[in-house]
């Protein structure tokens, strides 16, 4: 079972490389972000040609998350987090698919910081830990995933002197992160690469792609139940390289079977 976020930077301006990365690593579950599309506007039928079901929240001009799910129909659970009525973002989205719980999220950026704009990512990240507390208490496999916008440490970014006050990497939002891991999910691509730098996002300015300046920002946090059924995983960083390619690379994990 392979699992998979990929932050598509505009669905339909970038479907060409969408359906050639699925073609080329067919993964079984696919969580997408910042669709930048409205409702209407997602290319379901590509989608289905390509052999997925898929569910999705989207939202104009920005925004937007989807769960695709080969050869399946992703079941809604949930669209959006609760805990804000005023929240009109396409941020979350959460489906029972292949035996498990998918929360897909696309949590705010957040800058400038601090500011009101930072204040609204730590409350949402308070929403995402109280969602996510809920799923694991129903004891069930599940996985988050999702462009967390975070670097939860210094491995996570080129050169972490220059980032101490973004609000992708300031203590208050590298501390939710950890308190969210406290729960008992497992970051996975750490879990599998403990000491290796591996980035998912590299900026279109000033070459950061090839000079390899990136940030790990696309996290798979994996509830108790899957992360015993954790193989694999790593970033398909090649296809940044793409043409009209996203700034994110796709970035998956590889489950073993349960019994």
């Amino acid at each position: 079972m392979k699992v998979a976020t990929f932050n598509v930077n505009g669905i339909n301006g970038r479907l060409p490389v969408l359906l050639r990365w699925l073609a080329e690593a067919a993964p079984d579950i696919v969580c997408l972000q910042e669709l930048k599309a409205p409702q209407g506007r997602f290319p379901i039928d590509a989608i289905r040609a390509a052999g997925y079901g898929a569910i999705w929240h989207g939202q104009k001009g920005w925004n937007g998350v989807a769960i695709l799910a080969r050869g399946a129909d992703p079941i809604e659970t949930l669209r959006g987090l609760p805990g804000d009525p005023d929240d009109s973002h396409s941020r979350y989205i959460e489906a029972a698919v292949a035996g498990m719980l998918v929360g897909c999220l696309y949590l705010p950026n957040g800058n400038p910081a601090p500011g009101p704009k930072f204040d609204f990512k730590l409350r949402w990240f308070e929403r995402l830990e109280a969602r996510a507390a809920e799923l694991l208490a129903t004891g069930a496999p599940v996985v988050l995933a999702g462009d967390f916008n975070v670097m939860p440490t210094d491995l996570d970014v080129y050169k972490p002197e220059r980032w101490v006050d973004d609000a992708l990497f300031r203590p208050e939002v590298r501390d939710a992160f950890r308190q969210l891991s406290a729960q008992g999910w497992t970051d996975a691509l750490r879990r599998l690469h403990p000491g290796e730098r591996l980035y998912t996002f590299w900026d279109y300015f000033r070459n950061a792609y090839g000079r390899d300046a990136g940030l790990r920002l696309d996290h798979l946090l994996l509830s108790p139940a899957l992360a015993k059924r954790l193989k694999a995983g790593g970033v398909d960083r090649h296809v940044r390289g793409w043409e009209k390619a996203s700034d994110h690379a796709p970035t998956w994990i590889e489950l073993k079977k349960s019994r």
